[in-house]
């Protein structure tokens, strides 16, 4: 098996006509590889990825995980889009390898066919993807029900809502 080609920057968005997710990432020599996400391999890493950030955090209160996630996504400073238009290589992807440790996580994209793709995010840079993903989830109309619930702002603005008294 080769090693598979660290990614050093991606862009994650939401494809219309192909009803899919597409990653642009950069690789640390400039090449751009594509990655293919369907929904129905998404419903399965999402809850694998946001299950560990619970279990990685000594407390997993959901308002505890709601402000983390907040304070990540405040943080993600604007970027260029990693541009999809001339791909060293592009494919959808059949599998993904999950190694987590207390610090983050590496993601292994592979293809049935043979080619992978590795992401290593801390867990800040995880919170913000997830974030990222989460938006577009919303935007292709796919279903909430894989996220949990301290990442759904409407349910935590009712939280943090002033209770009226007497």
């Amino acid at each position: 098996m080769t090693d598979a080609p660290e990614l050093q920057r991606v862009t994650t968005e939401y494809v219309p006509v192909e009803d899919r997710i597409r990653i642009s990432g950069e690789t640390a020599d400039g090449a751009t590889i594509v990655l293919w996400l369907t929904q129905r391999l998404l419903n399965l890493l999402v809850p694998r990825l946001t299950g560990g950030l619970e279990r990685a955090d000594s407390n997993s209160d959901a308002l505890l995980q709601e402000f983390a996630q907040q304070a990540a996504e405040a943080s993600l400073p604007p970027q260029p889009a990693v541009e999809a238009t001339a791909p060293a290589a592009s494919w959808r992807v059949d599998s993904v390898d999950i190694l987590s440790g207390s610090d983050g996580v590496a993601l292994t994209f592979r293809s049935d066919d043979g080619p992978a793709a590795r992401l290593t995010l801390a867990t800040e840079p995880l919170r913000q993807w997830l974030g990222i993903l989460r938006r577009q989830y919303q935007t292709a109309g796919w279903t909430d029900r894989v996220w949990p619930d301290w990442m759904d702002e409407a349910n935590l603005s009712a939280v943090r809502a002033p209770v009226a008294g007497p």
